[in-house]
């Protein structure tokens, strides 16, 4: 009789945030299988654009963890293949007026205080570091930390240098428990054991939680790409409009646009980005698209004539703080999240998987990982309903994103 495999660990979900908790884990020297219901990359991942920022990201938790990130990227860089596309070509921030300027500039100031590299650049030099760029803006911002993947290849690659043993095509049913502690998972095809479960299931994230007895409320925010033709080297950086920081921030369900574009190494220019909660509605939004193509030429006057060879939308998974849910989970023993990146799941899933690898084993962890505590969101509901009912003036919503 065959017996019931087991692991010190099983990871739901095979991104680029459960490959990189794959990765940690088994580093870690942990014994550990991942199960996915699609291919490696096959949602939130495969349908990104490989950012790994600190551009757009204010001084807290969030920038410590992509700065971490970073330097881990950098390391994962030497180590894996070349079809990860790893290019550090620097992010630029555009500001079409002064008074935008002033409000980068204090923006920059504070990410300096926690180790990001911000160079201001006047009007006559943005145009000497991207000569396409459309005449006008007051200035900007270059940031030489910010990097690009090919997001898929990247979750494919890291996986595949884990070792772990991977299940694909495989939807977990069951999340298994014994005296309320996590024991493994079953899908229709298998049973894996494991004293502990890792949810990183992405924008589905909120089903895994249920699956495990307890909540999360992850939701999903749609947003749209444009590839165009392969182009010469037109645009040399990541470069975007000073409102997309806002966008990223912003907690508004309705559509949101502002222009986020970059060339790649295989030549076509990716334009991004929009932001809308819609459900998992997966319709074509011919005002999304619309948007982007005209606030990209509105940057890059050269684009206004380049076809769109194809075009592509998914689902970030977003928590009402907008920061991730990265650890362990006090209410369902043995379960841990790895999940609610949003849009910067790609960038910041090494640091995720250290994180994850130190509260798997026990081992200190390379940041304070209190501000993404997944009991959070628990908590602060029931601090609302207290203040409430005592009728006290001043109620608690959702925690802030730096708590």
């Amino acid at each position: 009789m065959s017996q019931t495999p087991s692991f010190d660990v099983v990871i739901i979900g095979a991104g680029v945030v459960g490959a990189a908790c794959a990765y940690y884990a088994r580093a870690a020297g942990l014994s550990v299988a991942v199960v996915d219901r699609g291919p490696v990359a096959g949602g939130t991942t495969g349908a990104g654009e490989g950012n790994l920022l600190v551009s757009d990201k204010e001084a807290g938790p969030e920038l410590d963890l992509a700065l971490l990130s970073t330097r881990l990227w950098r390391e994962l860089a030497d180590v894996l293949p070349a079809e990860t596309e790893y290019e550090a070509k620097g992010g630029l921030v555009v500001a079409p007026d002064e008074a935008t300027l002033k409000a980068l500039r204090a923006f920059a100031d504070g990410q300096r205080a926690a180790g990001v590299e911000a160079v201001e650049v006047g009007s006559a030099a943005l145009r000497e570091l991207e000569p396409h760029l459309a005449p006008g803006p007051a200035g900007g911002f270059l940031y030489p930390q910010d990097a690009q993947v090919q997001p898929a290849q990247a979750a494919a690659r890291l996986l595949a240098a884990s070792g772990a043993e991977v299940h694909l095509g495989e939807e977990v049913t069951q999340v298994l428990r014994s005296g309320g502690a996590v024991r493994g998972v079953r899908t229709r095809a298998r049973t894996l054991l494991a004293p502990a479960v890792v949810n990183a299931a992405g924008t589905w994230a909120g089903e895994v939680a249920a699956l495990a007895g307890t909540t999360l409320p992850v939701l999903p925010r749609r947003g749209f790409v444009l590839v165009t033709e392969p182009l010469p080297r037109v645009v040399r950086h990541k470069v975007y409009a000073a409102d997309y920081v806002a966008n990223v921030a912003s907690d508004s369900a309705a559509l949101q646009s502002s222009a986020v574009v970059e060339g790649t190494p295989a030549g076509p220019v990716l334009i991004g980005a929009t932001r809308e909660r819609v459900g998992f509605a997966r319709g074509l939004s011919t005002e999304a698209l619309r948007r982007l193509a005209t606030q990209a030429a509105a940057l890059f006057p050269v684009l206004a004539d380049v076809r769109v060879l194809r075009t592509y939308h998914g689902f970030r998974p977003y928590l009402p703080d907008h920061l991730p849910a990265i650890g362990p989970d006090p209410r369902v023993p043995g379960l841990f999240h790895a999940c609610g990146h949003e849009g910067a799941g790609i960038g910041l899933a090494p640091a995720t998987g250290a994180l994850l690898a130190a509260a798997l084993t026990g081992a200190r962890p390379p940041l304070s990982p209190r501000s993404f505590r997944p009991e959070r969101f628990e908590e602060a509901a029931r601090e609302e309903a207290a203040a409430e009912g005592s009728g006290g003036a001043e109620s608690r919503s959702v925690p802030r994103r730096n708590p």
